[in-house]
């Protein structure tokens, strides 16, 4: 018999988790319970981070039980408290190399989770990885409910690239992508695009939700001064994963070429870190331009409403969940036609669009926004509109919708995707 909805008990499978909390000598000025930096230079921390921490923090509000089995990356190991009953089991090693080694150190976590109340839905978050799946497959078996997935990023039809590693996780991950996501008894993937995909591989549009990922109101609201004091306007901004799939070193190259004078304010860090460094000091406006580092994600509104534009270079891109940020923060948006990026970024509407790689392309878009005020503020204007679809309250709930009909609870309260 199934149980009551208000007392729904989730087991959260998923590679990345944001770190924890920093603890013990604090650097001078860190905001309470800022994350340790050293955690997010192993694995900086982007969008599927947040998207999993912001998820379950809003469904801790709205009374729903959650154990989470995440990687530890470079942090300790344990158990630590989230919100008012989730708890979140980081495990595994901390070294970069064969980390899907996550998954068999966090296979107790996995069978002990229903000792506190049973486990009414697994759910795993699919991205670059191979282990999550199987994980959850096994999950929802020994606990005898069902499988919800999440795809923030489908690796046999979103990754792009020609090394080893990339080929190994189209063939292998795309199988067992596909051979999971067809058993699984709900799929939630964040653009229309990735759903007629995983429609042609087979996956029953009748379980395919669409739902995006977003910001958290919470954290855009007041005034939070200019955190860019002394940089002149109007200032570029990049704010993510310096990683080959976001390409930051385009952005530099790009800002090198443009026409008009502005700054650039690169924020982030990752396995790029050197390139962008020495792309930057070799830039032609290598004085123009601020290497930010690793910015806690408490603080990205403020580095957002510090910015004058807002730019995603990726070469491939699931969604690209600073996107919605950037709207709540009212920033226009110049970013890469690729993925779902243009089903969040309208062209002419709340953004321009360019190919991705092109350097001259995004040079010119640049170099049009800060000619032109006028298309700035009405650029801005329609981000800000915009960003009313994406604020992570109402798509939790529509999450929690998902997880009564996979159980049965409910009826279709909404059009497959």
């Amino acid at each position: 018999m199934s149980r009551p909805a208000a007392d729904l008990h989730v087991l959260r499978l998923c590679s990345v988790f944001e770190p924890r909390a920093a603890t013990g000598r604090a650097r001078p000025g860190a905001l309470p319970g800022e994350l340790d930096a050293r955690a997010a230079r192993f694995d900086p921390i982007g969008g599927m981070q947040n998207h999993t921490a912001t998820l379950t923090r809003c469904l801790d509000a709205r009374g729903v039980r959650q154990t989470v089995v995440t990687a530890r990356l470079a942090g300790p190991a344990g158990v630590t408290p989230l919100g008012a009953s989730a708890r979140v089991h980081r495990t595994g090693l901390p070294v970069p190399r064969l980390r899907q080694l996550w998954a068999l150190r966090g296979l107790p976590a996995v069978l002990r989770a229903g000792r506190r109340a049973p486990v009414d839905v697994v759910h795993a978050h699919q991205g670059e990885d191979l282990a999550t799946l199987p994980l959850g497959r096994l999950a929802a078996r020994v606990h005898r409910c069902p499988l919800v997935v999440t795809v923030h990023c489908s690796v046999g039809h979103t990754l792009t690239g020609g090394g080893p590693k990339v080929r190994l996780l189209r063939a292998l991950g795309g199988w067992i992508e596909r051979s999971t996501l067809r058993r699984a008894d709900a799929v939630v993937v964040l653009t229309g695009r990735t759903a007629a995909a995983l429609r042609e591989d087979g996956v029953p549009a009748a379980r395919i939700r669409t739902i995006p990922s977003g910001f958290d109101p919470a954290l855009f609201t007041g005034d939070t001064g200019d955190v860019l004091p002394g940089t002149p306007r109007p200032r570029i901004g990049y704010v993510g994963r310096l990683a080959p799939q976001k390409s930051p070193g385009t952005l530099v190259q790009a800002f090198g070429r443009m026409r008009e004078t502005a700054s650039l304010v690169v924020v982030g860090d990752g396995p790029d870190r050197a390139l962008v460094h020495r792309l930057a000091a070799e830039s032609p406006a290598a004085d123009r331009i601020t290497l930010a580092g690793f910015v806690e994600h408490a603080r990205v509104p403020a580095v957002l409403a510090s910015l004058d534009v807002l730019v995603l270079p990726s070469v491939y891109e699931e969604m690209g969940s600073v996107l919605t940020e950037a709207m709540a923060a009212g920033l226009p948006v110049v970013a890469s036609e690729v993925g779902g990026i243009p089903e969040v970024v309208r062209h002419g509407v709340t953004g321009l669009l360019v190919p991705p790689g092109d350097v001259g392309a995004l040079a010119a878009a640049l170099d049009r926004l800060v000619a032109e005020p006028g298309l700035r503020d009405r650029l801005a204007a329609g981000a800000r509109a915009r960003s009313a679809e994406y604020g992570w309250p109402a798509l939790a709930a529509r999450v929690a919708a998902v997880y009564d009909r996979a159980r049965g609870l409910t009826a279709d309260l909404e059009p497959a995707a």
